[in-house]
C-alpha cells in the first residue's frame, strides 16, 4: 500500500506478551504510510492505545494483568471507531462470539497466517485511507461553498448569495427576513463587508431586548440634563454606526412611537438626541431583520405602513434549513471542524447512522439548532467519530418505523433490530455493506442479528 503525498499516517498498535509475535507483526505489516507501535504489557498497551488513538489495534487474548477481552472492552467504550483484532492460540467458538459481540472486527488464531493477517490489515487500511480521502474532499467542497462566512451550495442559498452581491454596493436600507436561526445576522454582516464602507463600524441593536422607555435614548442618544440620571452626553447607536452599518434585529418589536422617528432617520439621514434641539447628520446603512410577517403586522397596526414600504423596497428572504437539505452535509462538516478546534479534539467525521438521523430531522430551529446539536455532540464524543449516542437525547430516539408499527408499543432495541433486518434484506444479505449503511460496527450488527435468532427460537 503506497502512501499518498498528503495522507496522514495510519497508526497500528499491537499488544502481546510474546515478543516473537510482536516482531512477526512488525515484519509482516511494515509498509509506507503505516506507523506500527508495540507493547508486551497489557496495561501499558492499553494506555498507549488510549493515548495515541490508532486506527487499528491487534490484541492477544490471553495476557497477564489484563486479558485481551478486557482491553477490548475498554477500547470500545472509549473509542468505538478503533478496529480491534483479537489473536488467540486457544480458539473457542464461545470466545470468538463474545469478542465479536463486544466490538472486535475480527478474531484470528495462532500461529498467525501472514497472508491472512496482511489481507485483513490491508482491507482495514484501505477503509481508513478511503475515509481520509472522503474527508479531504469534504473539506475542499466546504471551502468552495463558503460565501462571506455563510455555508451553502443549494439553489436557494446561491440565490441569496447572488442577491447580497447585487445589493451590497448600493443599499441604504435592506430588510432581511427568515425564521429564527436561519442566519439573518450573518447576511447583515456579509452586506456590511461587501458595502463601500467595510472598514466602518458594524453595530447591532436587538430591538426585542431594549426596554420600551429606553428606545429613543439607545438609538438617538441624549444630552446632559435631558432627564434624571443623564449626567453627561451620550451618543446613540445611529451616531455610533456613522460611516458603517446598523443592524436593527427583530425590527417588528420596535414601539410605534420610535418607528416614526426611525422613518425620519431613514429618509433624511438626520438624528436628534433626546433633550437637544439640534439635529445631526449621520451617514450609515441600515439592515432591518425580523422573523415576523411584517405585512401581517401592518394589518394589525403593530408596524407603520410607511415604514414597512420603506424597509421592504429591498428584501432578502432566508430559507428554512428543512428546505435546503442539500446543505446539511456541508454545515455538519463546518461545525465539526469548528468545534474540533474549539474543544481541541481530533473530530474527523459523523457516522453514517448519525448523518441519517440528522437528515430525517425537521430542524424547527434551523441552522442554529444544528449548531447547538453538534456542539453538544462534539463535547460529549470520545473518539474521532460523532455517533447518534453523542447527540442530544431527542435525536437518539429518531429511529425510523416500519409500515404498521405506528400503533405498536415496542422497545427501542426491537426497533433497531427490525431496521437492521430491513437494511440487510435490501443489500441482499451483505453484512459488511449493511453495517456500513447503518453506521455501526460489524460487531453491533452481529449482536442485533443474534437477538433476532434468539427471539426466533423462542
Amino acid at each position: 500500500m503506497t502512501k499518498t503525498p498528503d495522507a496522514a499516517p495510519i497508526t497500528l498498535i499491537a499488544v502481546d506478551d510474546d515478543p516473537l509475535t510482536l516482531d512477526l507483526i512488525k515484519i509482516a505489516l511494515t509498509q509506507e504510510g503505516v506507523e506500527i507501535l508495540t507493547s508486551s504489557d497489557a496495561e501499558a498497551g492499553l494506555e498507549l492505545i488510549l493515548r495515541r488513538r490508532p486506527k487499528i489495534a491487534i490484541l492477544d487474548l490471553m495476557m497477564p494483568k489484563l486479558s485481551g477481552m478486557q482491553v477490548l472492552e475498554r477500547v470500545v467504550e472509549i473509542d468505538p471507531s478503533i478496529d480491534v483484532i483479537l489473536l488467540t492460540g486457544h480458539y473457542s467458538t464461545d470466545s470468538a462470539v463474545e469478542a465479536i459481540q463486544k466490538g472486535a472486527c475480527d478474531y484470528l488464531t495462532k500461529p498467525i497466517s501472514i497472508e491472512k493477517l496482511r489481507q485483513r490489515i490491508g482491507s482495514l487500511i484501505a477503509d481508513a485511507r478511503q475515509r481520509q480521502r472522503a474527508g479531504q474532499l469534504e473539506r475542499e467542497l466546504l471551502e468552495a461553498s463558503k460565501f462571506e462566512g455563510i455555508v451553502g451550495k443549494s439553489p436557494l442559498m446561491l440565490e441569496v448569495f447572488a442577491r447580497v452581491q447585487r445589493v451590497a454596493p448600493h443599499f441604504r436600507t435592506v430588510l432581511v427576513t427568515g425564521s429564527t436561526g436561519t442566519g439573518k445576522e450573518l447576511v447583515a454582516r456579509a452586506l456590511h463587508r461587501l458595502s463601500p464602507t467595510p472598514s466602518g463600524p458594524f453595530v447591532v441593536c436587538n430591538c426585542a431586548a431594549v426596554v420600551e422607555t429606553l428606545f429613543e435614548s439607545e438609538l438617538f442618544g441624549y444630552v446632559k440634563g435631558a432627564f434624571t440620571g443623564a449626567t453627561q452626553d451620550k451618543i446613540g447607536m445611529f451616531e455610533y454606526a456613522h460611516g458603517g452599518t446598523l443592524l436593527l434585529d427583530e425590527i417588528g418589536e420596535m414601539p410605534l412611537a420610535t418607528q416614526a422617528k426611525l422613518l425620519r432617520v431613514l429618509q433624511d439621514q438626520e438624528i436628534q438626541r433626546v433633550g437637544s434641539p439640534v439635529t445631526r447628520k449621520v451617514d450609515m446603512r441600515v439592515v432591518a431583520a425580523t422573523n415576523r410577517d411584517l405585512a401581517a403586522a401592518v394589518a394589525e397596526k403593530k408596524i407603520r405602513e410607511d415604514l414597512y414600504y420603506r424597509l421592504c423596497m429591498i428584501e432578502i428572504r432566508l430559507p428554512h434549513l428543512a428546505d435546503r437539505k442539500e446543505d446539511l452535509p456541508l454545515l455538519e462538516r463546518y461545525f465539526l471542524e469548528r468545534f474540533s478546534g474549539q474543544y481541541n479534539k481530533p473530530l474527523a467525521r459523523l457516522t453514517h447512522r448519525a448523518q441519517a438521523v440528522l437528515a430525517r430531522y425537521s430542524w424547527p430551529g434551523n441552522v442554529r439548532e444544528l449548531e447547538n446539536a453538534l456542539g453538544h455532540a462534539c463535547m460529549m464524543v470520545d473518539g474521532d467519530a460523532v455517533d447518534v449516542r453523542d447527540l442530544p437525547e431527542r435525536f437518539q430516539m429518531a429511529v425510523p418505523k416500519a409500515a404498521g408499527e405506528e400503533d405498536e408499543l415496542i422497545t427501542l432495541e426491537e426497533v433497531q433490530r427490525r431496521h437492521a433486518l430491513r437494511v440487510l434484506e435490501r443489500v441482499g444479505g451483505n453484512k459488511v455493506q449493511a453495517a456500513e449503511i447503518l453506521g455501526v460496527s460489524r460487531a453491533t450488527l452481529y449482536r442485533l442479528l443474534a437477538q433476532n435468532e434468539g427471539q426466533g427460537s423462542e
